[in-house]
């Protein structure tokens, strides 16, 4: 994905290192001390033609294991949910819902890594360590970053990075095949918040076409 939906595919997101106590050190803390997560967000999108960068800003939340809420409210709405079994992005403006089975929609993903994907004890640890190849990144921008190398082909991403203060999450930045960054910025983030389940459901709005599976 990070999942797309006009998100250009990245709905990605990444992972990034350091290098004094190490940020795959703190990546494996962050999964093992955060079971749920809610954070405003900024993304940036660097155009590959060069033009303005394209920003779309939102709150994003997820409980662990599988589960998952996106939504972006400018420059335009969109909601993205995951309940553990399916994906649903739903557009307003077109008043459309596309599903999508989860292992199907988020695969390998940056997104699959931030909810627990399919790793047994719900740490992430082992789909984490299956799925990418770790290296620390060092410092920039005040952060701690360490840099994921996919070991599958069909990721559809080159590489993502993932940016730490302290063991909370701040940045990720992924790269997509051709190079082109996609970076998300958290602010305002809670680790371990209490989050309705209900905030996981999604039942598709009387009147809207609903595609997919």
């Amino acid at each position: 994905m990070p999942l797309s939906c006009r998100v250009d595919g990245s709905f990605a997101c990444l992972i990034a290192g350091q290098a004094h106590a190490g940020a795959i050190d703190k990546l494996h803390a962050f999964f093992e001390t955060t079971k749920s997560m809610r954070a405003d967000f900024a993304q940036i999108v660097v155009a590959k033609n060069g033009k303005r960068p394209q920003q779309s800003t939102g709150v994003m939340m997820f409980s662990r294991p599988g589960k998952f809420r996106w939504q972006i409210e400018r420059p335009y709405s969109q909601l993205l949910v995951g309940d553990g079994e399916k994906v649903w992005i739903y557009d307003p403006d077109l008043r459309q819902v596309t599903v999508k089975k989860m292992g199907a929609a988020l695969g390998s993903s940056p997104v699959a890594l931030l909810v627990g994907e399919s790793d047994g004890n719900n740490s992430g640890k082992g789909a984490l360590e299956r799925n990418f190849s770790l290296r620390e990144a060092g410092e920039r921008e005040g952060l701690e970053w360490l840099e994921a190398i996919p070991k599958s082909p069909d990721s559809g991403f080159e590489r993502l990075q993932m940016g730490f203060a302290g063991n909370d999450l701040k940045a990720m930045e992924l790269f997509d095949n051709f190079g082109q960054p996609t970076t998300l910025y958290f602010s305002h983030l809670e680790r371990n918040p209490p989050l309705a389940s209900a905030l996981f459901r999604f039942t598709p709005p009387p009147g809207v076409d609903v595609l997919g599976e």
